[in-house]
Parts: C-alpha cells; sequence; structure tokens
C-alpha cells in the first residue's frame, strides 16, 4: 500500500508539473515576425497631414511667408517617411537613412539632388563609426538634417504644427560632408563639421562651410545647444563669407511646462540685394504645458527681421504669434489645431495688399 501511495504522488507532481508548463507555454507571446524585422532594420514610418484656412486670402490658396504649411483652403498630404537607423556599437558602424514623400519635401531638396516641385527626397543618408577613443569618437560621412534651430522638418518633433519664420528663413535644412562628434561629459558635447554648405549635396564653389555645435546640459532641468557655421554659398565664389550663429535653450521651471528659446544672426559678405553685407536675425520663444498625458498647448511668439531682404525677398520686419493645443488621441496619433497671426511692417501679404494674415489649421501625424 505504501508504495501504491508512492507512486500516486509522484504521478500526480509529474501530471501538475507538465500542466504548469503548458500553462507557461501558454502564456508565452506568440512570435512577432514583423517587430523582429522592425527591431533589426531600425524601421519606422511616418505620417503628416492637414488642412489651413486663411481669413483674410481665401480666395488664393496661398499663406503669404509660410513654406511648408504654404496651402491654404485645401487638405493637404504633408509628409511621408520610412526610416532606418542604427546606432553605431563602440568600435562599430551605425546609420541612417530617411526617405521622404510628399508636399513637405518638394521644400527640403538639397542642391543636386532633387527637382524643384518633387515630391520626393532623400532627406538623409549617412553611416558613422564610433571610434573606442575615451568616451567614444563620432564619425560621421553623408547627408544629415541641420543641427540649428528650436525645429525639425518633421512636425510631430515640434511644439506647433507650422514652422516658424527662423525654421523657414534663418537657418538650412540639411548638409553633406564630414561630422566629428565628441561628449566629454554628460554635461557637455560637441560636433564639428566641414560640409558643402546650406542645403548642398552638390557644392556650388569650390569652399567648404565649417560649423560648430556645442551643447551644455548643467542640470536635467536646463539644456543648451550653441551652433556656428561661416563659410562662402554663393555659386562660384569662393570668397564672400556668410556666418550664422544659432543659440537654443530649453529650461523646464516647473513641473508640466517646458520653455524654449531660440535666437539666430547670420551676414553674407556683398549681399547683391544691398552691395554691402546684408544681415538677418531674430528670436523666438516657446511656451508648452502639458494639462495630462493626453493634453498639451504651446504659444509660440517671434520676430524676424529680414533687414536686407535677402532670405524673404523684401527688407521687413516680420512677427508672428501662434496658439496650438495638442491631442495625443492614442499612442502614435497626434492631433493639433493652430491659429496663427503674421504681421509685417511691409505689406507683404494678400499680393502686397496687406500687412498681416490670420489662419486656423489642422495638422494629424501618425508614427509607426
Amino acid at each position: 500500500m505504501k508504495k501504491i501511495m508512492t507512486h500516486a504522488i509522484v504521478a500526480m507532481m509529474m501530471v501538475f508539473s507538465f500542466a504548469a508548463s503548458a500553462r507557461a507555454e501558454d502564456a508565452k507571446p506568440a512570435p512577432n515576425p514583423l517587430a523582429d524585422i522592425k527591431a533589426a532594420l531600425g524601421l519606422s514610418i511616418y505620417l503628416q497631414g492637414g488642412y489651413s484656412y486663411n481669413f483674410k486670402n481665401p480666395d488664393s490658396g496661398e499663406n503669404d511667408l509660410r513654406v511648408f504649411d504654404h496651402k491654404a483652403n485645401s487638405f493637404t498630404f504633408d509628409l511621408a517617411q520610412i526610416v532606418f537607423t542604427k546606432d553605431a556599437p563602440a568600435g562599430g558602424v551605425g546609420y541612417k537613412l530617411k526617405l521622404s514623400a510628399g508636399e513637405t519635401a518638394k521644400f527640403i531638396h538639397s542642391r543636386g539632388l532633387g527637382k524643384a516641385d518633387d515630391e520626393f527626397d532623400l532627406t538623409e543618408a549617412y553611416i558613422n563609426y564610433l571610434a573606442p577613443v575615451g568616451k567614444g569618437l563620432k564619425l560621421q560621412f553623408g547627408k544629415f538634417v541641420t543641427m540649428h534651430g528650436a525645429e525639425v522638418i518633421e512636425a510631430k518633433d515640434n511644439m506647433n504644427y507650422s514652422r516658424s519664420l527662423l525654421f523657414n528663413y534663418a537657418i538650412p535644412f540639411t548638409h553633406t560632408g564630414l561630422m566629428a562628434g565628441y561628449a566629454f561629459s554628460d554635461q557637455v558635447n560637441a560636433n564639428l563639421y566641414l560640409v558643402n554648405g546650406w542645403d548642398n549635396t552638390d557644392d556650388n564653389n569650390k569652399g567648404k562651410t565649417v560649423g560648430l555645435t556645442v551643447g551644455y546640459t548643467p542640470m536635467e532641468q536646463i539644456g543648451m545647444l550653441f551652433n556656428i557655421m561661416f563659410g562662402p554659398e554663393k555659386d562660384s565664389n569662393n570668397s564672400d563669407n556668410r556666418f550664422l550663429f544659432d543659440w537654443v535653450g530649453t529650461f523646464k521651471p516647473m513641473k508640466n511646462t517646458t520653455v524654449v528659446l531660440n535666437t539666430d544672426y547670420a551676414s553674407e559678405e556683398h549681399s547683391a540685394s544691398t552691395g554691402g553685407t546684408a544681415k538677418w536675425y531674430g528670436i523666438a520663444g516657446y511656451v508648452k504645458y502639458d494639462f495630462s498625458d493626453l493634453l498639451s498647448a504651446t504659444v509660440r511668439a517671434e520676430y524676424f527681421n529680414d533687414k536686407d531682404g535677402l532670405r524673404t525677398g523684401t527688407a521687413q520686419k516680420l512677427k508672428e504669434i501662434t496658439l496650438t493645443p495638442e491631442f495625443r488621441v492614442a499612442k502614435a496619433i497626434i492631433v493639433r489645431p493652430e491659429y496663427r497671426h503674421d504681421w509685417s511692417d511691409k505689406s507683404s501679404f494678400t499680393g502686397g495688399s496687406r500687412k498681416s494674415q490670420d489662419t486656423i489649421s489642422l495638422g494629424v501625424m501618425y508614427t509607426w
């Protein structure tokens, strides 16, 4: 009898063990080949579209002195992107490839890569190598977006749907060339680069443009970027240089509040518009408040002085103020309604008949 009980207990233990093992197998997540491929390639997809209405110029179909959101009274397919990226490990190679299509792609073409009104653009294509030197020296070659400015091409990574005057007119969009970056500490890092210039895949002269970016984060609540660029940008002219200084400060003075300041100053020697040195400069400020995980709101105000008309075609002082609520309606979807008021000291709107314009917009962004 004792042997029978012993065998019964062993048998029951084996049954329970098998059942527990089966439940554990059932609890494991099902294989997801698509997710594995996405992770292996560093793949992501981004879609963006919107609608804009111009109160003072409803029939022209244009928002004056706006670049990416220039179409008025029309639904617009702004941007579709597919991105492949891999961070370079120590002693290894990384890469980034970003392909863009849509209305926005028309305005970010670099010289020598894409034609006017072409709705496809090779926005970034570079490889980098993290040399095992100190904390890691990153060397990069190819085409990459600029380090200047508080905003970027993709609206999802900005605080507003429309782009600022400074982003549209004060700075370049992309560069092609070499860059070296090094993090000296958790607080200080720098990038030194030698490129063809502003938005040039094929250089328009024999000169090169040199740039330096220094990032400084003294504490979690404060971060700053200092950028300078210097080099010739005119066609077949290696001596008349363009200079750009750009500063971006990000501050978090209290919980749920982010403040960003951006200032730019630039000049170009022997400008055709003045015969002397042309200058443009401006400042923008952003305040964003997160009411919850689902709702935020941003106010942006800025001033841009195109002193000699080199950037906008008219010597003028421009200002704008923008109010942008943000609704994160799902994990991957952002919806931003927006009101914006632009004004100038010159009649630069509605075919030169007005000094201001008012628009409302609705932007929708999706990331996979």
